[in-house]
C-alpha cells in the first residue's frame, strides 16, 4: 500500500530520528549523508519499491543498493521501519556482535543486496543485477544511490557506459547532490559538475528533482518507469544533514560527533524524545 505525502514526511522524520539515536552523543557517525538522502529512501521503501520483509529474497523484488555505503544508517532505519528486523536493534549499531556494521553487509542483515562502501563499486553491481533481470526475464527495477563526491571514482563511469550500451532501462540511479564531501565543497575538492550534461553524454536519461520534496521525488521515479531503451539517473538536489539545523550544509558532519546538547536539539527538531 502506498503512503500519502504527509505519511511519507512523517516516516522520513522518524528515520532521521533513528539516525540520530543510532549515532548518539559524543560518538562520530555519518550523519550528514544519511540525512540528505532520507527522503528519497523513504519514498523508495514506503511508496515505490516492490519488496516484502517476510520474503526478502523473492525473485521479482525490486533491488536497492546504497553505493555510498557509509550512509548505511538511513537504510538500516528504513529496513527496521519496514519490518525486516526489530527497531530496537538499531541501537546496536557498530557494537561487538551486531548485525549493523558501519557499512551494509548482505551476509548479516536481511534486505541488504550487496556489500557496499568501497566507493564507486555500487553502480557496477547494480548494472549487473539489472542485466541479470533482463536475462532472467524478471520485471524488477534496480535502484542505486550514488554520491556526488563518489562519482569522482572512475568505476562509476565504466558502469555508466556499460549500462547505456546494454540498454538497461530497468536501472535507476539516484544521485545525492548535496554538494559536500568529507573535506569540504565538492566544487573546490574535485568538481564533478556539470552533472546533467555528463550523464546525458554517457547515454542516460536525466531527471532532476528537489530531493526533499516528496511529491517531486515520487513524480521523478514514476517518470523513470516510462523511459525505455536507456538507464535513468535522478539527480536529487539535497542538503547535507537535512532536518538538523546545526548539521545542515556543514562538511564536518559528514562524519562527525554531536555534543549532548546537539543530540538533544536534533531529537527535539525531529519530534523525537
Amino acid at each position: 500500500m502506498k503512503n500519502s505525502i504527509k505519511e511519507l514526511e512523517s516516516i522520513a522524520k522518524k528515520i532521521r530520528c533513528h539516525i540520530v539515536k543510532m549515532i548518539g552523543p559524543k560518538k562520530a557517525g555519518h550523519l550528514g549523508g544519511s540525512c540528505s538522502i532520507a527522503d528519497v529512501v523513504t519514498v523508495l521503501y514506503f511508496n515505490k519499491m516492490k519488496h516484502d520483509p517476510k520474503n526478502p529474497k523473492m525473485p521479482d523484488r525490486d533491488r536497492f543498493l546504497l553505493s555510498k555505503g557509509h550512509s548505511a544508517l538511513v537504510q538500516y532505519a528504513a529496513l527496521a521501519e519496514s519490518g525486516y528486523f526489530p527497531v530496537e536493534e538499531l541501537l546496536t549499531l557498530k557494537k561487538l556482535g551486531s548485525r549493523l556494521q558501519g557499512h551494509p553487509d548482505m551476509l548479516k542483515l536481511p534486505g541488504i543486496e550487496a556489500n557496499t562502501g568501497s566507493l564507486g563499486q555500487g553502480l557496477s553491481i547494480a548494472a549487473g543485477m539489472a542485466a541479470a533481470g533482463k536475462i532472467d526475464k524478471l520485471a524488477y527495477k534496480v535502484y542505486c544511490v550514488v554520491g556526488d563526491g563518489e562519482i569522482a571514482e572512475g568505476q562509476i563511469w565504466e558502469a555508466a557506459m556499460s549500462a547505456s550500451f546494454y540498454k538497461l532501462d530497468n536501472l535507476i540511479a539516484i544521485l545525492d547532490k548535496n554538494c559536500l564531501q568529507a573535506t569540504g565543497c565538492i566544487s573546490e575538492r574535485f568538481n564533478t559538475n556539470p552533472l546533467n550534461e555528463k550523464w546525458e553524454s554517457f547515454g542516460w536519461h536525466v531527471i532532476e528533482c528537489d530531493g526533499h520534496n516528496m511529491r517531486e521525488i515520487i513524480e521523478s521515479l514514476d517518470k523513470a518507469d516510462s523511459v525505455t531503451g536507456k538507464p535513468v539517473i535522478v539527480i536529487a538536489n539535497t542538503v547535507k544533514g537535512c532536518g538538523i539545523s546545526f548539521a545542515e550544509n556543514v562538511a564536518s558532519f559528514h562524519h562527525g560527533a554531536m555534543t549532548q546538547e546537539q543530540y538533544e536539539l536534533a531529537l527535539q527538531e525531529l519530534g523525537g524524545k
